[in-house]
């Protein structure tokens, strides 16, 4: 969203903003620039009340009013948004589509800190421009965490890819054992048995309380299963090759899958809550 800014005649601030500083231009209504940009240091308060003090010199020299707008950069941009917002600035986001498309600003076709903080501070003076909406707190939170979210369901997907991969190479017959590889049954086992020789050495007994612990399904599903295992781990001594770090990469893989995102564990609990509270 986003509104047009109607405004008289006003000094214009333009600031690139990068990961660790941003450069600062001024420019003022007749597009001629005051000083030369400033560099601000994200972390460094003097600097960045430096910044704040050439703003405030410049209102007063001028008797004009100050606008400034930064170019939105991802998330570089909202800290010192707020910051100069809290001085009592009148601060303004600018999409960088704007930014991109300005061929009409009489500045050499450089593409650097300091020239792009000048284009910002003539395209500022343009009384047409459409600025960006700043979301309120609860927005950007719910934005926040729901992207992390999925990133983390994506993480997840890549995480299962690879083992499913080394599951392919090493004991490919396990794959079809259960619905998914996903399941919390499955998971478990591969977390205490990554081998066919692992679950070939265990006892019977070891293996069923496994699959009734998680599955839960009796004792005549655990019994099939854990014959199903055994046959494919029989089969994967012959048709399967494997390295030990195979096995390691299954642990791996199992461990960060889980860790991350498992369905209906406690693991996928976690986060979920932290996402819906």
């Amino acid at each position: 969203m986003s509104n047009i800014l109607f405004q008289n005649l006003f000094i214009s601030v333009g600031i690139d903003v990068g990961a660790d500083f941003s450069f600062m231009s001024i420019a003022l209504p007749n597009r001629t620039f005051v000083g030369k940009p400033f560099k601000i240091l994200h972390s460094d308060l003097i600097s960045l009340s430096m910044a704040v003090s050439k703003i405030k010199e410049a209102e007063e020299m001028y008797s004009l009013e100050s606008h400034i707008f930064l170019e939105s950069t991802g998330i570089y941009h909202f800290p010192l948004f707020c910051y100069l917002r809290d001085k009592g600035f009148l601060v303004s986001i600018i999409n960088p589509i704007i930014t991109k498309n300005s061929t009409n600003i009489n500045i050499r076709k450089v593409h650097n800190d300091k020239f792009d903080s000048k284009k910002a501070a003539l395209i500022g003076l343009n009384p047409d421009l459409k600025v960006s909406l700043i979301p309120s707190d609860l927005v950007l939170d719910l934005r926040n965490l729901s992207r992390e979210y999925y990133d983390l369901m994506d993480n997840r997907s890549a995480y299962v890819n690879k083992l499913q991969g080394e599951l392919r190479m090493v004991f490919p017959q396990f794959l079809k054992i259960f619905s998914k590889i996903t399941v919390n049954t499955a998971l478990t086992l591969l977390e205490k048995y990554t081998s066919p020789n692992k679950f070939l050495s265990a006892s019977k007994d070891e293996i069923v309380a496994s699959i009734r612990s998680t599955a839960r399904f009796g004792i005549a599903y655990a019994e099939k299963k854990y014959n199903a295992i055994i046959k494919a781990a029989s089969d994967a001594k012959v048709f399967g090759y494997s390295v030990n770090s195979n096995f390691k990469r299954i642990l791996l893989h199992n461990t960060w899958g889980r860790f991350i995102c498992l369905p209906s564990g406690k693991q996928m609990k976690r986060p979920h809550a932290l996402f819906t509270t």
